[in-house]
């Protein structure tokens, strides 16, 4: 019989024009450089590694706690349109040993297109008493 050899979607990290559509900006549609695939799949081997290692120490129940741990953080939000700073979620993952640039130079608060909206009536949508989207304040 003739084997069919099926090469895994995304190997060199280009766009898939079919799948995708076209590109919207010009870093779409350049293609990965190694080093970034690299990098970007360490962190998933990374997560996979700690998993294996818990597993293999402490038995199959404890990575599955803190799985439901993981989740129960993930979920947690303050009311209406105050920011969350999911500080559980980030010390379960280890994110509040890591420093990038973004936590530092992106707030969105500091832009121009940012509208406070009105706390009342964002907490009546998200309780279900008011009806419609959650609107701006001020235009």
């Amino acid at each position: 019989m003739e084997e069919i050899h099926v090469l895994p979607h995304d190997v060199v990290g280009r766009h898939d024009t079919l799948r995708h559509g076209l590109p919207a900006l010009k870093s779409d549609s350049q293609p990965l450089h190694p080093v970034q695939v690299i990098q970007r799949s360490q962190r998933i081997n990374e997560v996979e590694t700690r998993r294996t290692l818990l597993e293999r120490a402490y038995g199959s129940a404890f990575p599955l706690k803190i799985d439901i741990e993981r989740q129960i953080l993930s979920r947690f939000q303050r009311p209406g349109l105050l920011p969350s700073s999911m500080l559980g979620l980030e010390s379960s993952t280890g994110a509040l040993d890591e420093l990038s640039s973004e936590l530092a130079l992106h707030d969105p608060y500091d832009s121009e297109s940012f509208f406070p909206s009105d706390m009342h009536h964002s907490m009546e949508v998200r309780l279900g008493i008011a009806k419609g989207p959650v609107a701006r304040a001020f235009f």
